[in-house]
């Protein structure tokens, strides 16, 4: 098993959603987040703000903030890992900075709480 964490545009969400159960993963979870990649802040920018300019300071506020995402976690087989993150991929693919993140990262058990199944039963 693995957990499938992903980081998208707010505007994006249908079409994940749309797009994960296409591929069959239907249970997931959405959070709301902020956060911004390191490509948007300039390097002469930073340098100029803790130099004092107040100008780059200024251009610093707005190229530094946290923008509006989606974060959605998903636990999936192994053997759907790859289609999950193509799915996930694909519909969010702009090629503009922004586009966001998929992570995948190992899980060592899961249980269904109502029932004590654990495994990859306690998530089919």
């Amino acid at each position: 098993m693995k957990e499938v964490i992903a980081v998208v545009r707010m505007n994006m969400m249908n079409k994940t959603k749309a797009a994960l159960t296409e591929v069959g993963v239907d249970a997931f979870f959405a959070h709301e987040a902020q956060g911004r990649g390191k490509g948007f802040v300039n390097k002469s920018v930073l340098e100029g703000a803790e130099s004092g300019y107040e100008e780059a300071a200024e251009v610093l506020g707005e190229k530094g903030k946290l923008y509006p995402k989606r974060m959605l976690t998903a636990v999936v087989a192994d053997d759907l890992v790859t289609d999950v993150v193509e799915a996930i991929t694909e519909v969010n693919q702009t090629g503009k900075p922004g586009d966001g993140k998929v992570f995948v990262l190992p899980i060592g058990d899961a249980v269904r709480v109502r029932t004590a199944e654990s495994g990859e039963k306690a998530i089919s």
